[in-house]
């Protein structure tokens, strides 16, 4: 079970050369942007992360998290419990110009001044894996398919669509 917290800022140079292994949690508060997105979360997401030199001398992070999230059904708005998880490889660069050489199997993670933001590469990582629609089962929700509809809309559905040669027999009717 993990108990060690991450560090939000790490050295991944250093961590590269060494073939570091860092595990640990990150608490989901501290996520503004994912709060932004979902809402307020509790808990903590578990990270994986393998910093190491790959065969063509590029410093890269394998890395996998968990968490579990609270997130909105697009129905009714109340919170349903999600699993997200997420496996990634970055690569690890210095500018613009270096990111788009690197592979497509690779994506980018900028370091600046030796220094990378854990905390950030985390959260987008999270919000990249967060599903693009979340609705509770329909026995479930608090909103009833017959509630989703409303106003003349709800009405001119009741009512049997008009023959689409209804049109044509007035047209004609006019010549």
């Amino acid at each position: 079970m993990l108990t060690t917290r991450l560090p939000s800022r790490v050295e991944p140079y250093k961590l590269a050369a060494r073939a570091e292994h860092l595990e640990g949690l990150m608490a989901l508060d501290g996520f503004a942007r994912l709060t932004d997105e979902v809402g307020a979360q509790g808990g903590d997401c578990r990270v994986w992360l393998d910093f190491g030199i790959d065969a063509q001398g590029r410093r890269v992070i394998r890395g996998r998290l968990e968490a579990e999230l609270q997130l909105p059904c697009r129905r009714c708005l109340s919170p349903l419990a999600q699993h997200v998880e997420s496996e990634f490889l970055l690569g690890m660069v210095t500018s613009d110009a270096l990111a788009a050489e690197l592979p497509s199997t690779h994506e980018p993670v900028l370091v600046e001044n030796e220094q990378l933001n854990l905390l950030t590469v985390v959260e987008d990582e999270l919000i990249l894996s967060l599903p693009q629609v979340v609705y509770h089962d329909e026995a479930d929700c608090e909103v009833s398919r017959d509630q989703l509809t409303s106003g003349a809309d709800a009405e001119a559905a009741r009512e049997p669509a008009a023959s689409p040669f209804e049109v044509l027999k007035r047209l004609k009717g006019k010549h």
